[in-house]
This record gives structure tokens, sequence and C-alpha cells, in this order.
């Protein structure tokens, strides 16, 4: 006789916290008991709605568990009588009503979460030279004339000409079904709203205004990323950037990575189409978000620009990405493209609005590569530059104006707070910075939302509202690399035992140990650690980076870089000196590792305003070599070594400068691995 399992593994994403639970638990308490940040203020009555979930179909190969469509309970009359009357998207369910039957993942969304995302992609201070592929021209036109018979829009189209210079000019037809009203209206001068493409050489009309019209001409430049969507909403007259805003992916639910989002796809008939549709769905949320922001109509944009991974890249497009995960990692096209927005079911903008998205450089290398090129320049470097823009799915750019080389390195979403006990997301209460006295031990921090230290005086007031809910990625890197410092880890990344680090903070999990960073549970909040399981994250991603930049660096034919600078909204709240403790980033004077911000975004901004950076960023493309490190044998020797913290191999001659990593080891038993193991260097 089979047994019935009488327990279910439920995983909740974006957080990665899992836990087995017996059948029949609502969705919510599941949450509360693993520490799940989904809000609810009505007390599970089906009221508030606002333990709004989405649960996740098939296999998640990334999670190991297939999920059945019968994983929950089947949607009931509390459910069905809250949509009837407020409204829900499909596929949503209420955490308090739906019940778990089976394994199962659930995506928290966005607006479900207590402490809400700060996506910290705000946009750089960046000139400009303003040149946008959509401007408005006011013309004057010729009235008709029964001895010279020709049509409003033929005349139109020749005064353009004479007056602005203008080529070869197009019209769908919702242009030409106002064009009459508009030209008699405005004493036959008119305003027109006119676009060039850069691969088209018609121009083409998608607006136009009896008169002088002085109204808005919009744009939005995109980061699509695997984690995080950030959008700048820019007066295409000035580029004046009048917004930004941004969303997490709701792709997420399917996988964390974007190996894991093809797997889906590979292991889920449709799973591409699933996914195409959510951003598509959270894109047209985004531009109602950041007009409503702006105070600014959304029909005013008329132009998008977009830079994206490959991955991300076809998945917007709605191309079966099956390809990228398999050798040789063929993309449908590299090239950039121009779109009609309505092709990528982008409805709240202006229904004529055109789409820009810039080129792809290789597979694994994307447009958002592309963007950091274009905003960076390194192929006008004096100095041998290493870019790093960090994020979910790595990439890596090197070199001067000689020579440009790049790779991407799937660094996994830890650097984000995501596989991390405590980690969460970048929102208020999220532990982002560190400090641990070498000679006590003891720890202080910093948290979203608060310019205080954890031991100022004031520090419980100013984080009352939002408490202490978690780490973020920025401050696990610190943590960990403090650690380093204080010598409570050592350079295999063992977290030592009491009676070898000489604290009580070092608690025994297992048969490894944790060290308690905050304790609140005291007040009734949660118990932050940085657990073994932790470290080992960290030491994989920050493994992946480090083996990426050895690759270009091995295929430069050099030993040191002269600069280093972090992009990517991450990259941008990195510590440079806890990034090279971590081993992170190759040795270099700290005062060469600088950050660039949301480097993408710019370039994504750059494009937008500039046509001739169109043609530039696609001629740069072909010039710069990529390096694929999914076939390079010597990636994996580069990964084992930079699992060391800083490095079982390399010496870092200028960190050693400003400090001494403690010579300590842990690793009693001779299990702790090859980084564990080998002979320490420096």
């Amino acid at each position: 006789m089979t047994d019935i399992a009488q327990d279910a593994l439920v995983i909740f994403t974006p957080s990665g916290k899992r836990g087995r639970f017996a059948l029949g638990t609502p969705v919510l308490t599941a949450a509360r008991q693993l520490g799940v940040d989904l809000d609810s203020v009505c007390g599970g009555r089906g009221i508030c709605s606002k333990c709004q979930i989405t649960p996740g179909y098939g296999e998640f190969s990334k999670h190991g568990v297939t999920v059945e469509t019968g994983a929950l309970t089947e949607w009931n009359s509390v459910e069905e009588r809250y949509k009837s009357k407020r409204g829900m998207i499909d596929g949503r369910r209420l955490g308090c009503q739906a019940q778990v039957m089976g394994d199962v993942v659930i995506d928290v969304p966005p607006e479900s979460q207590v402490h809400k995302q700060v996506i910290r992609k705000s946009a750089s201070q960046r000139d400009i030279v303003m040149d946008p592929a959509t401007r408005a021209l006011y013309v004057e036109v010729a009235e008709p004339d029964m001895h010279e018979p020709t049509g409003d829009f033929e005349r139109l189209v020749l005064a353009l000409q004479e007056q602005w210079g203008v080529g070869e000019v197009a019209a769908e037809l919702p242009i030409l079904r106002r064009l009459q009203p508009a030209l008699r209206k405005g004493g036959w001068k008119v305003t027109v709203a006119l676009h060039k493409g850069n691969h088209d050489a018609r121009h083409r009309i998608l607006d136009i205004w009896p008169g002088f019209h002085e109204g808005g001409l919009y744009g939005l430049a995109i980061d699509l990323g695997s984690t995080t969507i950030a959008a700048h909403l820019c007066d295409l007259r000035d580029g004046t950037v009048l917004a930004s805003s941004g969303v997490m992916n709701p792709q997420i639910r399917f996988g964390e990575d974007l190996m894991s989002r093809v797997s889906y796809v590979m292991m889920n008939p449709g799973g591409d189409v699933e996914m195409t549709g959510a951003v598509r769905t959270a894109l047209n949320g985004l531009v109602q978000a950041i007009s409503t922001e702006a105070k600014i109509d959304p029909a005013s944009i008329y132009e998008i620009t977009f830079v994206c991974n490959p991955v991300m890249h076809h998945l917007l497009l709605g191309i079966d990405p099956v390809e990228l995960g398999q050798a040789p990692f063929a993309l449908a096209t590299s090239g950039s493209l121009v779109l009609d927005a309505a092709d990528l079911d982008i409805k709240a903008v202006n229904s004529a609005a055109r789409v820009y998205i810039l080129p792809c450089i290789a597979g694994h290398v994307g447009a958002d590569c592309a963007a950091v090129a274009l905003a960076e320049e390194p192929n006008k470097s004096e100095e041998m530059v290493l870019i790093v823009d960090v994020g979910t799915n790595a990439e890596l750019l090197l070199g001067n104006k000689t020579r440009v080389l790049a790779c991407s390195s799937p660094t996994g979403p830890a650097f984000e707070g995501a596989q991390i006990s405590s980690g969460q997301r970048a929102a208020p209460g999220a532990i982002e910075r560190v400090e641990i006295d070498p000679i006590s031990k003891e720890p202080r921090f910093r948290v979203i939302g608060s310019d205080l230290w954890s031991t100022d005086p004031g520090f419980a007031k100013a984080t009352a509202t939002s408490g202490i809910t978690g780490i973020c990625g920025s401050g696990i890197i610190e943590a960990v690399a403090e650690m380093r410092m204080a010598g409570l880890v050592d350079q295999g990344g063992l977290i030592g035992g009491p009676d070898q680090t000489g604290t009580p903070r070092c608690v025994a999990e297992g048969r490894t140990h944790s060290y308690v960073l905050h304790d609140g549970t005291a007040e009734g909040g949660p118990l932050i650690t940085v657990t073994q399981g932790d470290i080992r994250a960290i030491q994989l991603a920050k493994a992946a980076l480090y083996a990426g930049a050895k690759l270009l660096m091995d295929e430069m034919g050099i030993e040191t870089v002269d600069k280093v600078t972090l992009a990517g909204a991450f990259g941008a709240h990195i510590s440079p000196k806890h990034a090279m403790v971590l081993g992170m980033i190759p040795d270099v004077k700290l005062d060469k590792v600088i950050s660039a911000g949301n480097a993408a975004g710019t370039g994504a901004r750059i494009a937008l305003c500039n046509v001739g950076a169109r043609d530039y960023i696609e001629a740069t493309v072909h010039q710069i070599h990529k390096v694929e490190t999914a076939i390079e044998p010597r990636f994996q020797e580069h990964f084992v070594n930079a699992s060391a913290i800083p490095n079982a191999v390399d010496t870092f001659p200028e960190l050693s400068k400003i400090l001494t990593l403690p010579d300590v080891s842990f690793n009693t038993s001779g299990s702790g691995g090859d980084a564990g193991r080998r002979r320490r260097r420096g």
C-alpha cells in the first residue's frame, strides 16, 4: 500500500524561503512561519486582499520540484466574492484562503509585500547631446489648389522637406484620418511628432496637432533586468529625467536566474508564453506608475528604448529562449530592432509609439552590456579598465582603446539577497551596511531607511516603523567580508565556533556554525544570522564573478588592471574594500575602484536621446570580442581558486597595504573542500 504524503514543500519567491507544512495549511500561515514578507491586515478573513499570491505550476528544476494543478485548494467563494466586487488579476489567489495540498512554488508580488522593495536604479547625471529619433516639428502647409491637384498629405510632406530638410515620410492610417481636420483647424499650420528610425530612411509621423503645439513629447529608457525592471521617463526636448521608477520582474516566480527560466520553458510547454505575458503586463503597469509619478499623460510617450540580457531580450520579443540554454548559445537575432510598441503589447503609451532595442553582443552578453559599453566607452580608455555589471547574471567588459573583450558570468541571485537565510530584497528595514569590531567581535549595522548605525542613540526610534527585517545584497557582502577581517571566517570560508573565535555570537547549527548579527526575538522580531550556507552562496557567486574577470585577463595577456568600474544598481552600493576582501574583483588600488551607477540605464537614455548613438553602438558591438565562459577550460580552475576568501593562489598586494587578514583556520576535520585545504598565500 502506497503511503500518502502528510506534508508538502512550499517555496516562496522572490525570497527563496522554503519549508514543509501539513496539508491544509493556509499559504498565509506558511508565509508567517517562514518569515516571508506577505502582508495581511484583516486577520485572514479575505477582506483586505493584501495577501494576494501567485502560484506557479509545472516543473521547477531550480527548486527540484514539480507543481501539480491541485497543489492548492480550489478557488473558493470568499475569493470569488472579492474578485467580483474589487477585481483581482487572473491567476492570483488570496493567501489566507488558498491551502497547501501539494508541493508548490508561490510568488509574492511587490504589492503584497509589507516592506516594498527599493529599486535602486536612479538616473545618473549625464550630459547627452540631444538628437532624439522623435521630435516635434511645426510646419506651414500650402492650401489645396484646384489647378494643382495634390493630396493634403503630399503637401505636408513637401512642407517638411522644404522647411526642415526631411526626406521620405510615411504615415499610418490613423494619422491620415486626422490629417485634414488638423490642417483646417490650424489654418494650414500644424505640428507633427516625427520619428526617424536609424534602420529606416523613411520618417514616420506619429501624431499631429493643429497649429503650434507646445505639449510634451516623452520617451522611456528601460533596463529590463532578470530581477528588476527600471525605467527613466525623459523629456525628448531636452533630455530631462522627469521620473525614475521600477518594479520586480514577475518572471522571478519561474526561476531566479536565467538558466532556471530557460529550464522552465524546456520542462513546461508554453512556459515562454507565460513569461512573455508576465513581463509585458509588468511593463504596462510600470508605464502607468511612472506617468502618474511625473504627472503626465502616458499617451504623450512616443518612444521607448530597451536594454536587456539575451534571455530577457527573447522573452520580451516572444521568442523561445531554449537555444540560449545550450551550446552554441545562438540568438534568434543579435542586431538592434525598431518596432511598434503595439508589437510588444505595450498599450499604456501612445498607440503609435516606437521601440528601439539595442543590439546584443553574443548569446550570453546582451543589449544591457552593449548599453554599458555605450555609457562607459572602454574602447576610448587609455587605461586598462574592467567594467563589472553586477547582477544575477554578471556581465564584464575589459579593455582600452586598442581592444575590448566581454563575457558573462552566472553569479546567481545571492548578491540580491536571495538564497541567503535571512536575505531579502533591498527594502526599508533591510541591513545594508555592517561593521564588526575585530577585538570584541560585536557587530553594528545600518538599515535602509535610516542613516544611523545600530549603536547610535535614536536608532531604535528611527527604525521603529520599518523594523529590522533581514539583510540585503550589499549587507551580506559586507557581513561576510567583515567576518573574514574579524577572524570569524577563515580563508576557506568556514565559520569558527565560540571557542575558536572567542565570541558567543558564533552559535552551533548542526555540524556548522552561524554568526548572530541581530537577535530581535525578544521584541517579536527576527533572528538574523549569517549561516555557513550563506557563506557558501556568497563564495559561489563571487568566485563566478572573479573567474570571469580572470578569463578576460588571460585572453588579454595581463596580470593586473588599471581601474575597476562597478556598474549596475547593486554595483553602486558595494563597498570596494569589502568587495576586494571577498575576492570579487581583481586587486587594484581602492581609489581606482569607482561606481558608474546604473550604466545600462544610462546607455538606454543615451540611445533614447541621440539617434546617432544608436549607429555608434551598432558599429561598436562588432568590435567587441566575446569570451565564452561556459566552454573555457580554465574557468573551473579560476573558479575553484576564487572560492577561497579572497583567493587560494592570487595575492592581493594593494589590499595588503591597507589591512592584514587574520591567519586563522577552522577546518579541524580536513573536509572543508579544496579551497579550505589549499596552502595559504600572503
